[in-house]
């Protein structure tokens, strides 16, 4: 069962100039994008800064409002389609759907000690006993592997794995189904990135958890995604089960990403793909495939026709005019 059906999901910034501020253009931030994630899974959505991952995910959670499309989430049985919903009615709905952000340090009110942190979100969804809060914040201090003696402490007193913990922990708080995690562990030290990613699949594997996980670093969704969506200046090129993605690419971007993979045996060790030219700018994309200025398997097709993201194989999406043809090479 899919617990999120995201359909043609648009969401562009107008670009404004002027004195009076008049919209001279869009940034496509992102730009018919459609994505499903079952029940339990973790769908890991990858790309480099700037493809429209992040705002996906903001998308997702309704913390920007989509230009158009359609984001279908399933609770209590009935899915609902939250894009058109207004705030009031999002209430409810959000308590089954919750974020992990990126940045530790500035996710945390510097303000609020720990206890507060994590209770806040039961006190906004009437839960009015302050000792039943106090007992579900020790519950999930002890779910993240932290002492109950840190609620009374202010969040300047962490390390960034610590403070992940905490905003991990307050994420469950209201018994979430759906977790966004955008990029948990690029702000931490290695040897933390770890520990973390291990927390959130024993997570997954206690609670049911299902995730949408948004990264950069490949060497982590290999990890913890059961599949994989590859964005490319705003929209999806690539879309697979991880180990197929990382075995044998089918869009030439993707097959870039995973020369990058670091591979700790050197008889594995394959050429790193260094892409020419830049990235193609979102609020001025180049005609036919936004990927083709840079890519080396470009013909005049790509040129001037736009490719379609349709299904090559069964649960297999490629946005490529050439994916039946072009024999990639892949991470393993």
């Amino acid at each position: 069962m899919n617990i999120l059906d995201v359909v043609g999901l648009t969401k562009f910034f107008p670009i404004r100039k002027g004195f009076l501020r008049r919209v001279v253009g869009q940034v496509r931030a992102v730009d018919n994008v459609s994505f499903h994630v079952r029940k339990g899974e973790t769908l890991a959505l990858v790309g480099e800064s700037g493809c429209g991952k992040t705002t996906v995910s903001r998308c997702v959670m309704r913390a920007l409002q989509p230009t158009s499309g359609q984001i279908r989430f399933t609770y209590n049985g009935h899915p609902v389609d939250i894009a058109p919903l207004r705030k009031r009615n999002l209430k409810p709905i959000r308590q089954h759907m919750q974020m992990v952000f990126q940045d530790p340090f500035s996710s945390l009110n510097p303000r609020m000690m720990v206890g507060d942190i994590i209770a806040e979100p039961l006190l906004i969804n009437g839960v009015d006993s302050a000792s039943e809060r106090r007992k579900r914040v020790r519950e999930l201090l002890d779910v993240v592997q932290l002492p109950a003696a840190y609620t009374n402490r202010f969040p300047h007193a962490f390390s960034g794995g610590q403070r992940q913990r905490i905003g991990i922990a307050r994420a469950l708080a209201l018994h979430p189904s759906l977790i966004v995690a955008d990029e948990p562990v690029s702000a931490l030290d290695v040897s933390v990135q770890a520990q973390i990613l291990n927390l959130l699949l024993d997570l997954q594997d206690r609670l049911g958890l299902t995730y949408l996980f948004v990264a950069h670093d490949l060497s982590v969704v290999k990890h913890v995604s059961d599949r994989v969506a590859v964005m490319y200046v705003g929209k999806l090129v690539e879309m697979a089960a991880t180990k197929k993605m990382f075995a044998n690419p089918k869009h030439p971007y993707t097959e870039a990403l995973l020369s990058a993979v670091p591979k700790p045996d050197p008889r594995l060790r394959a050429e790193r793909i260094i892409l020419q030219r830049e990235v193609a700018d979102a609020a001025n994309p180049p005609p036919g495939c936004y990927f083709h200025p840079r890519c080396k398997y470009a013909v005049e097709r790509c040129r001037v026709e736009s490719p379609a993201f349709r299904e090559i194989e069964p649960e297999r999406f490629v946005a490529c005019h050439r994916a039946g043809e072009l024999d990639l090479h892949g991470a393993v």
